[in-house]
């Protein structure tokens, strides 16, 4: 997901770059809400990390 996040954003800088303003925020934007969803699966992750699957 994270690959994902990063591919779309080199996607809105180049075409940020050559002019097209629309495709841009497009890619941006979807860039910046997988990246958050990235964020929030991991965050998830290292709580249940810290805690259930703790081996006792």
């Amino acid at each position: 997901m994270l690959r994902w996040s990063f591919i779309f954003l080199i996607i809105a800088i180049v075409a940020g770059i050559f002019g097209f303003t629309g495709a841009e925020a497009a890619a941006a934007s979807i860039a910046k809400i997988l990246f958050f969803i990235f964020i929030a699966v991991w965050v998830v992750m290292l709580v249940l990390g810290i805690t259930i699957f703790k081996k006792a």
